[in-house]
């Protein structure tokens, strides 16, 4: 019954961020908002959603490691599948202007966070300070948004009716994803208590990936558009709101208690992966298929190892 729970809510998640994801993008084009700033905040907010249900579900039933876990996966299958699948099969351009900053500003959260975890709690004031690097982050991207605007000629404008519909599918996506975050909270936590896996991992692997699924299929969909710059920042993007948002959010609603196992490996690795991204960035103006092939790997090597430790311990 928790498999089917979890497939049934994960498909729910995949179907609802899907549903936002377009709604949202619609009405980011007819306010004609330049695409690495969709990437790096509509689309990365809708494909984030899920992952807020979760960790927000599983708070609220007293699972703090999944709720963490899942934020620190879903993050490192970011930086590695959601980037590296979609460049095995159509390389991505890294030279979209903002990209390089993004990713600063992403490590840098990055340590914040780890920072904070380091005292294994991450508490109502932390929720606080992470709240309000989300609104910062926000308050300058619609700097840039409005800068953009003033240097770009006036474009047509989509019918009422197109607007309308993208409305109904940013509410039918936000309902669809409530009801799918429960389902797959119910699901991973039943078969963490069947496997006696801990919950942490649970997070890290199974979850994760599941609720990353919006993200993949938001990247896969822009490559094969042509558009590097929203597939791209969607994955910059979904980090930044990961810890930000996501994090940020929940611990306001209830103080999270952290899995000091994550400390020692997981978290790290989160940094590894973004780090190796901004590397990338730095160095090259494109990430081809042969990179692409190598962060797939990586991913599922350490999923791999991930799950036997979760196992053993």
């Amino acid at each position: 019954m928790a498999f089917l729970l979890l497939v049934v809510g994960l498909v729910l998640l995949a179907l609802a961020g899907d549903a936002l994801v377009r709604g949202s993008v619609r009405i980011a084009e007819q306010m004609r908002i330049p695409p690495i700033i969709v990437g790096l905040t509509i689309v990365a907010f809708g494909t984030s959603a899920p992952e807020l249900m979760v960790s927000l579900e599983a708070a609220l039933k007293g699972a703090p490691g999944l709720a963490i876990g899942n934020v620190i996966g879903s993050n490192i299958a970011n930086t590695t599948l959601v980037l590296g699948l979609p460049a095995v099969l159509v390389p991505l351009s890294m030279a979209e202007r903002g990209v390089r900053n993004s990713l600063f500003f992403m490590i840098g959260i990055s340590l914040v966070f780890i920072i904070m975890a380091q005292d294994l709690d991450i508490d109502r004031l932390n929720g606080v300070l992470l709240v309000g690097l989300l609104v910062s982050y926000l308050l300058y991207s619609a700097l840039v948004v409005r800068r953009g605007r003033q240097a770009e000629a006036d474009v047509p404008t989509e019918k009422p009716v197109g607007l309308v519909l993208a409305i109904v599918l940013v509410i039918v996506g936000l309902g669809g994803l409530a009801y799918g975050g429960k389902l797959t909270t119910d699901g991973a936590l039943g078969i963490a208590a069947t496997f006696g896996l801990a919950e942490s991992t649970i997070g890290l692997t199974i979850v994760a990936l599941g609720t990353s699924l919006p993200e993949l299929a938001a990247s896969l969909a822009a490559a094969f558009h042509k558009q590097a710059g929203v597939a791209v920042g969607n994955i910059i993007g979904s980090n930044i709101f990961n810890m930000l948002g996501i994090l940020g959010l929940t611990s306001l609603v209830v103080p999270l208690d952290v899995d000091p196992e994550l400390i020692h490996t997981d978290i790290w690795v989160m940094l590894a992966t973004s780090a190796l991204l901004l590397v990338l960035a730095s160095s090259s103006h494109r990430i081809g298929r042969f990179t692409g092939l190598v962060l797939t790997l990586i991913y599922i090597g350490y999923t791999i190892l991930a799950i036997s430790h979760g196992m053993i311990h």
